[in-house]
């Protein structure tokens, strides 16, 4: 499956980090992960931690799936605003898939530290902002919903807005809790974390035929090695769902630009995180040496070809849009990409087992929260691997 068109801001920046041989000869093992981006990265960084044998395997080199494409903003409210994913599931499973998620941004805060890593990782807030002013009154009603559940929000009327941030919108939401980073340093940190528990990682291994059993699963390469393992975890992003009996998702593609670094420091508000109401959204955010991320102009198809043919005219697009909205700050595109993304009905992340493939644990954190929800799928997974009752995992379930 091809993730992604050109090359993104974060490959290019970090090359390649960490080096993995692929398998050449058959392997034991406690737990065999598919997929060595930031899925498979934290589920082996904490299955490893706690004594596991583990052992990672990607078709590509380490990270340069989806993970090199991730625009990396870290924020606890999905794509699904709260108001409406209390209609769709029950109402205390959605708001603690929304605890979760603002959890997670300190988890992983928290995980940096104890790797030690430089993946830039830091605190930020987040506005959304109303994109019309029909969109208000939902808005609004979702402020007040979130501020009753706890959550630590400010409602900021026009002129707000024009004050801390520059641009004209009718209301926003800024939320104190969010946050950026570096995905593909992460992983490459999480990776090295688990290797250094007695992990291993194999690059450049494509797994063609799995058999699962109640005794195990067997992995067969397209070298013809063979890894025995009593679980497995598909952490293959979007290339997973090829093992799933049922349509759990859509796989669309998305555009993102990185600018040239610029000379200002603080471009609005404590450099927020931005991104609108309307679907699909515009958003953006400040990276490391002061240049602006872009992002949003999705397209509701999933086609490689025509993706990587429309991702300039899209990055144009996006620096055309951003400027207009914030016409005091003039962008140059430096890195354009695009990739694919997944979308779910109603924005949640399929976390768990399915009948068909006994000793399996998926963790598809799909959607616009894609690393937030890989870090609860890696805690829910490993609750379960090692028999402990975890009270989340029904909210993220197949059959949910």
């Amino acid at each position: 499956m091809d993730l992604h068109s050109h090359l993104p801001y974060w490959l290019i920046k970090n090359g390649i980090i960490s080096t993995f041989p692929s398998l050449k000869k058959d392997e034991h093992t406690d737990i065999a992960i598919i997929g060595a981006g930031i899925s498979g990265a934290l589920a082996a960084y904490y299955l490893s931690d706690c004594g596991y044998k583990v052992t990672v395997i990607d078709r590509r080199h380490a990270g340069m799936g989806s993970t090199a494409a991730s625009t990396a903003l870290l924020q606890y409210e999905i794509d699904t605003p709260l108001s409406k994913l209390i209609k769709l599931v029950p109402k205390q499973d959605a708001i603690q898939a929304y605890k979760l998620c603002r959890e997670a941004i300190y988890t992983i805060q928290e995980i940096c530290r104890n790797i030690d890593t430089t993946a830039h990782f830091r605190v930020r807030s987040s506005l959304q902002y109303a994109s019309y002013k029909k969109d208000t009154t939902t808005h609004k009603e979702e402020y007040l919903l979130r501020k009753k559940q706890g959550f630590d929000v400010t409602w900021l009327e026009p002129d707000d807005i024009a004050d801390k941030y520059g641009f004209d919108a009718p209301g926003a939401i800024l939320s104190k809790d969010g946050a950026e980073i570096d995905a593909y340093k992460l992983t490459h940190g999480l990776l090295n974390y688990a290797t250094a528990n007695g992990a291993t990682v194999y690059d450049n291994t494509t797994i063609e035929h799995i058999t699962c059993t109640k005794n195990g699963t067997t992995l067969q390469t397209n070298t013809g090695c063979y890894i025995k393992a009593k679980y497995l975890v598909m952490a293959g992003g979007y290339e997973s769902l090829q093992y799933i009996p049922k349509k759990v998702a859509e796989v669309h593609s998305t555009y993102a630009l990185v600018s040239e670094p610029m000379n200002t420091e603080e471009f609005w508000h404590k450099n927020s995180l931005v991104w609108e109401t309307a679907m699909p959204y515009l958003y953006f955010r400040v990276t490391d040496k002061n240049r602006i991320l872009v992002g949003g102009k999705d397209d509701a198809f999933y086609n490689p070809r025509l993706r990587s043919s429309r991702t300039k005219q899209k990055a144009e697009q996006l620096v055309e849009t951003f400027t207009r909205k914030l016409p005091h700050i003039q962008i140059t595109a430096d890195f354009s990409w695009s990739g694919a993304f997944a979308v779910t009905k109603d924005g949640l992340p399929y976390i768990g087992t399915i009948p068909s493939l006994p000793n399996t644990y998926f963790a598809l954190g799909f959607g616009g929260n894609g690393i937030v929800f890989s870090v609860i799928a890696a805690t829910i997974i490993r609750d379960m691997i090692m028999g402990k009752k975890n009270a989340d995992a029904g909210k993220f379930s197949f059959n949910r």
